[in-house]
């Protein structure tokens, strides 16, 4: 009985797995079959004109790097902060449990409420308008989750032994986490990061209110009134002028790069994560 239970339930998981495959399969060539001719260098060196029918996107592409690299810089001091204060500093209790328990929460928040919450507290409170630095706070901080938790969860495999070796020698806590738990969990926290910063590229609502617009802009010079263009937000105005043919090339020539992007950074961090990744070990 329990061999055909597990033969059920091998053929549902991988019947599972075949049709999640199949239906990325089917998206992937669905955009990049359409997409891809419309690659060219013209397209991604020129800036937008004729209101997306024309051009490139150029400024679109720079606007959704400065945000990512805007992003990753407000979240990883946090990520460490928030995962060393989980697996070092905090004692074994509620209070961790907690701190456990509200990072996988706020992971699940949808990302609209991050807009909304940004419309609210720098274009409204601050009076900051559309601000690059505004999208790459929130972008930030919508994916604080995701690295926290990677970085928790490398940590907590560092071999203990190492940990004794070095608290035998007589450093310190702050010494250990220098000298040891960092460079051992850094596999981790840039394999979180980057899976990370693959979900803020292709994130539309945390920016549309508060960091982008569709066209006028090139690179920002200061904080306040200084919007970035995008791609995710391209893609999504281009969407609503898809009648137009013209139009609608430059619409899956944007999705497939955008789509590239996030594969390149998803690339990378497997990439990591085979280099640095440190086998685990039972903690005593």
């Amino acid at each position: 009985m329990r061999s055909i239970l597990d033969s059920a339930l091998f053929v549902l998981t991988a019947t599972c797995v075949l049709v999640a495959c199949g239906t990325l399969a089917l998206l992937l060539t669905a955009v990049l079959g359409r997409g891809l001719p419309m690659v060219n260098w013209g397209f991604l060196t020129e800036q937008v004109r004729l209101v997306g029918a024309a051009g490139g996107i150029f400024y679109n592409l720079v606007g959704t790097l400065i945000l990512i690299t805007t992003a990753a810089a407000i979240c990883m001091p946090l990520a460490v902060a928030l995962a060393l204060n989980h697996s070092v500093y905090m004692r074994a209790g509620k209070a961790r449990r907690t701190l456990g328990l509200v990072l996988y929460t706020l992971n699940g928040v949808p990302s609209i409420l991050f807009g909304i919450v940004g419309l609210i507290v720098f274009v409204r409170f601050l009076d900051w308008g559309k601000s690059w630095l505004s999208g790459g706070i929130l972008l930030g901080i919508m994916i604080l989750p995701t690295v926290a938790v990677a970085l928790i969860e490398q940590i907590s495999v560092v071999p203990f032994r190492y940990l004794e070796a070095a608290a035998g020698m007589g450093l310190s806590r702050s010494q250990i986490v220098r000298a040891v738990i960092l460079p051992q969990s850094a596999g981790g926290l840039l394999t979180g990061l980057l899976l990370g910063l693959s979900r803020a590229a292709g994130e539309t609502a945390p920016i549309m209110f508060t960091a982008t617009i569709f066209a006028g802009v090139t690179v920002p010079s200061g904080v306040r009134e200084s919007p970035v263009l995008s791609l995710p937000y391209h893609i999504f105005i281009l969407a609503q002028d898809s009648f137009d043919p013209a139009v609608t090339a430059k619409l899956w020539g944007t999705a497939s790069v955008l789509l590239m992007l996030v594969f390149a950074l998803s690339a990378v961090a497997l990439l990591v994560r085979c280099l640095l990744y440190t086998s685990p070990s039972p903690r005593d």
